[in-house]
């Protein structure tokens, strides 16, 4: 006999999944942000709005969320995923030179954003405890949301971008001795208050130690046994694991999974499996950052916006000003410009999703009624919806107030593959030669290879190559296609060069494509499907034969030269030629169902 199957579970599920399958489209279409898609469907469909009517209205029941746990569970993964793609932005190095501004800026804000709250909260007459707990719930603002908008508009990289993202990741830090000190205060600890914090730290630091020692020792061994079998699901698998592993040993410390996934992404950016792993991670972020959204949006009760809307209004526009005024004169003191500082700050005004950990267990050990916590929740989601127009009239006022004074050199220096640079695809005898030629003229680059020894090799002889496809659009798209002034295809596989091809010229029609090619018919081909300059091996090959056999006759060496040069342009307008005439002008989208390996074939 088949087990009973939970229904309300399953019928949750389906409503979010549903809901990511719609909501997407549309708020491209319409111009909105998907994130705000998200929040405003859980409002409208979770138990507080819609399901609230199940019993009088019985099939809302199918479109409707019954019980928010049911996709707690996934929706806290979206925050996981996220943070660990922001870790494989960025490196150990990148995070030194921004310890000033996690630590000075961030933490300031932090805590004069708690004091200031507290103290608002204590004239109201709520006692210390009460007062301090809320003032630090609702002094973090949202990684998940802040960090989509900025990624999406392609701003991390900005002044704004990464002032943001390190009050972000000192508010990550913040949470372990905020939930140590709601826990004290809820008398689950004994012994003195310094003595719990201090063993608590010492947890935390243990279990970021431990995720750095097996990041650096079993990471590349574990990706190069991986990827010799060349399957992408196992891949996959890999990535899911290192990304969950490092998440549970976090939060077996007391520390949030995102952190652990932080860290991870950090030392996995340093491999040459980076790009590869960031390409496999994207499709999942998306789906559960989605489903995240979609539950924070669930908590707005709009019963709470009837009873007292005034003072909920109140309290949301006395969150959002406080902590920008707090966060826009910290900026100014660190030497951020008005407007850059004034974007920050309204940007990250907004409460943040950690307030729902730790109200609720401020709740659960009664340091704060539940009638309270339901209020500020409401408002903080509101914010939190709100987020989007605030980061677009962030904007506005910042272009108002734009100015040329020079920032803070930290927030100035761009990251790698932020620059216009030339893609180089195969790191083999050819691939060495022309990236060779780039560093000789100082030719930005990323070279890559789908050959894991091949990789290994050039990494252990100090040369910066990454593991990955690049038929893969998804691949070439984190290797900085967008970007990117041309991309050099040297490998000599057919199949994969026409579909490389393809997929570069769809992607980016304006961008210069160089390849090799097998032959004269395959350089025809390749003009055919794109290729903006296509070498064939044997002509080359003859053309240089006939250039040496020149000089070595007596030719002078320019009139050789010149005479060669010549000949490859009547070559190379010839194959030209033919491509046109055989008549292979039809769409991208159909040569790419032809073009295009299997990606369960090849990572």
């Amino acid at each position: 006999m088949a087990p009973a199957l939970d229904i309300a579970s399953y019928s949750d599920a389906l409503v979010v999944l549903g809901t990511a399958a719609v909501v997407v489209p549309l708020a491209r279409k319409s111009g909105i942000s998907p994130v705000l898609g998200y929040l405003l469907a859980g409002a409208l469909l979770g138990p507080l709005a819609l399901g609230s009517f199940i019993k009088q209205v019985p099939f809302l029941y199918w479109f409707t969320v019954v019980d928010e746990s049911h996709v707690a569970g996934i929706a806290e993964l979206g925050i996981v995923f996220l943070l660990f793609m922001i870790g494989l932005e960025l490196s150990f190095q990148r995070l030194k030179t921004m310890r000033r501004l996690v630590l000075g800026l961030g933490g300031l804000q932090v805590v004069l954003t708690t004091i200031t709250i507290a103290g608002i909260a204590a004239l109201m007459g709520l006692p210390a405890n009460s007062a301090i707990v809320i003032g630090m719930s609702v002094s973090l603002s949202s990684t998940a949301i802040v960090l989509e908008l900025l990624s999406g508009q392609g701003r991390l990289s900005s002044t704004v971008g990464r002032a943001s993202f390190a009050v972000l990741l000192a508010q990550d830090i913040a949470v372990v001795p905020i939930l140590m000190f709601i826990s004290i205060t809820g008398g689950e600890t004994s012994g003195p208050v310094w003595l719990s914090l201090t063993r608590a730290l010492l947890q935390a630091g243990a279990a970021i130690a431990v995720i750095i020692i097996l990041g650096r020792l079993a990471a590349r061994p574990l990706f190069r046994l991986v990827v010799a079998v060349r399957s992408s699901e196992i891949f996959i698998a890999a990535v899911l694991f290192v990304i969950v592993g490092s998440g549970v040993i976090a939060h077996a410390a007391g520390l949030s999974m995102a952190l652990g996934a932080f860290v991870a992404g950090i030392l996995l950016s340093e491999t040459e499996y980076g790009k590869a792993i960031e390409a496999t991670v994207e499709p999942f972020k998306g789906l559960l950052l989605g489903i995240f959204f979609f539950t924070v949006g669930m908590a707005i009760d709009f019963r709470q916006v009837y009873h007292e809307p005034l003072l909920l209004i109140a309290c949301v526009g006395g969150l959002i000003l406080v902590k920008a005024f707090v966060l826009t004169l910290l900026g100014r003191f660190f030497r951020l410009s008005w407007h850059s500082a004034m974007e920050a700050g309204l940007l990250l005004g907004p409460g943040g999703e950690f307030a729902f950990v730790g109200l609720g267990m401020a709740t659960a050990l009664h340091i704060v009624s539940p009638k309270l916590s339901g209020f500020i929740l409401a408002a903080i989601t509101i914010t939190m919806a709100l987020t989007p127009a605030l980061a677009a009239l962030g904007r506005m006022i910042s272009n108002k107030l734009r100015d040329d004074r020079p920032s803070d050199p930290q927030l100035l220096a761009k990251p790698p593959g932020g620059e216009a640079h030339a893609i180089i695809v195969g790191y083999g005898r050819v691939g060495k030669v022309v990236s060779g030629l780039f560093k000789e003229l100082h030719v930005p680059f990323v070279a890559t290879d789908i050959d894991p020894q091949v990789v290994t090799r050039a990494r252990r002889e100090g040369d910066t190559v990454y593991f990955g496809n690049a038929a893969d659009p998804e691949f070439l798209r984190v290797c900085g296609l967008n970007e990117a002034t041309g991309i050099i295809i040297t490998i000599n596989d057919k199949e994969v060069i026409d579909a490389i091809v393809v997929q570069a010229r769809e992607l980016r029609p304006d961008i210069l494509i160089v390849s090799r090619a097998k032959d004269s018919v395959h350089a025809s081909h390749l003009y055919a499907v794109g290729a903006s300059d296509a070498v064939p091996e044997n002509l080359e090959a003859s053309l240089q034969l006939s250039e040496a056999a020149l000089v070595g006759l007596g030719v002078p060496t320019g009139l050789a030269i010149a005479a060669i040069h010549e000949q490859r342009d009547v070559f190379r307008a010839a194959l030209q030629k033919a491509a046109h005439e055989a008549g292979r002008s039809e769409s991208y989208a159909i040569r790419r169902k032809r073009t295009t390996l299997p990606r369960a074939e090849t990572i």
